[in-house]
């Protein structure tokens, strides 16, 4: 369905068409009854030596003739003014637009952003997104979970060179187990692998969105074991450096 914009938009056009076509019509009828009209009257009745027919004719000849150049020069100076405006956002300063209206739109700038400030929303939120005013605002947590897995997997990959290839649907759990043993975990039986396992499985299975408790304890989990891989990876480099020093003396 097309809006009234449009609408008034293609009546403009057929307007100003018509009226077009109604000048050009009107235009010409009414040389053709000033042509015949001279011919009636001058003493021969033909165009021989019709020195007042040979006048409109040449009268309507330069109205058409300054006409066309008219337009032509206005159509040329509208898009040459056109390809001088900036295609890219400038600021535009007071010297640049009068007081008043720069005035304007100073004042309107900041009744919108106002507006904007006003609408942003203050107390709901989307399942499975950060809270607006919280550190988590704009963080999605499924594809945050999710993203720190190939992290992970690089690190492991640095440690531990033969580690096995990231397949799509394997359990965090049986990828990492080789990277199990160097987890600076407290308690043996639950390691942050376990609850990076878990978090990650709700963000993969689970119907629902995960939630900001199980973001956090998941993401938590996730740093611990980025840590303790970055922690073996920067003592295996200070360890060839000192193998290296010690080979060099």
């Amino acid at each position: 369905m097309l809006s009234s914009s449009k609408v008034l938009r293609i009546f403009s056009n057929i307007s100003y068409v018509c009226l077009v076509i109604t000048t050009i019509i009107a235009t010409g009828l009414s040389c053709v009854a000033l042509l015949g009209q001279a011919v009636r009257h001058s003493p021969n009745r033909s165009w021989t030596r019709n020195y007042n027919a040979l006048v409109i004719g040449a009268s309507y000849a330069v109205v058409l003739a300054f006409s066309l150049i008219y337009c032509v020069n206005r159509r040329f100076a509208v898009r040459m003014r056109l390809g001088r405006i900036s295609k890219t956002h400038t600021i535009i300063r007071r010297g640049d637009v009068p007081n008043p209206v720069h005035e304007y739109i100073t004042q309107e700038y900041m009744r919108t952003c106002l507006v904007s400030h006003e609408s942003l929303p203050a107390d709901v939120f989307h399942a499975g997104w950060g809270r607006p005013g919280t550190k988590y605002e704009g963080v999605r947590f499924r594809r945050a979970l999710l993203d720190t897995i190939p992290e992970i997997d690089t690190l492991a990959h640095m440690v531990i060179p033969a580690h096995p290839v990231l397949k799509p649907h394997a359990r965090m759990l049986h990828h990492f187990r080789f990277i199990l043993p160097l987890l600076n975990a407290e308690d043996e039986e639950f390691t942050p692998l376990h609850y990076y396992d878990s978090a990650i499985q709700l963000a993969r299975n689970a119907a629902e969105e995960p939630t900001e408790p199980e973001f956090v304890l998941g993401m938590q989990a996730a740093e611990e074991i980025k840590k303790s891989l970055s922690d073996c990876v920067q003592e295996a480099l200070e360890s060839s450096i000192t193998d290296f020093e010690s080979s060099e003396s």
